[in-house]
């Protein structure tokens, strides 16, 4: 017999209901706030290279899945921070999780977490990992000075047929 959710004792009724625990507002991702919160842009396999092509110094963040690599949310967090100390020289961008492994292959980037670095639509480096402040801030303001380059993954070097053989 179920017990009756109304239950009187004397003149007062009581209502007998479980008690379930509050609901706890699922706090937003780190990385989504990136993008509410520090003007970052979410960049997929289609959009990236119009928005690298927008001009200037820009870093995507490949954060890598949160439980086997937690590394990827303190990189999330302290990117914008690098911005600030760097002048803001560089915008930043990251990409949905379920897209991260197979645009990070397209710029040859195999370690979690990475920064992608792009300048005028161009791949200039990828720096991965979490390092110590000093170390984080003079790498990052290091590769900002590189020129752009070839990404490791884009293409095969072509070489002649006859280039350099003294065989026939």
């Amino acid at each position: 017999m179920k017990p009756n959710p109304l239950d009187s004792e004397g003149s007062e009724a009581r209502l007998n209901l479980p008690v379930q625990a509050p609901q706890a507002r699922v706090p937003e991702s780190l990385i989504a706030r990136l993008v509410s919160q520090h003007g970052a842009s979410w960049v997929d396999g289609d959009s990236i290279q119009a928005w690298a092509e927008q001009g200037g110094d820009r870093v995507v963040l490949f954060a890598g899945d949160p439980v086997q690599f937690p590394e990827g949310q303190d990189v999330a967090v302290v990117l914008p921070e690098l911005r600030r100390a760097l002048g803001g020289r560089f915008e930043m961008a990251v990409v949905p999780r379920e897209l991260e492994q197979d645009l990070a292959r397209r710029y040859g980037s195999q370690r979690w977490p990475s920064l992608l670095f792009l300048r005028d639509g161009q791949y200039v480096a990828t720096l991965s990992g979490m390092h110590d402040w000093d170390v984080f801030l003079n790498e990052v303001g290091r590769v900002l000075s590189l020129p752009v380059s070839r990404a490791p993954t884009i293409g095969i070097p072509l070489v002649s047929a006859n280039a350099g053989s003294a065989c026939h």
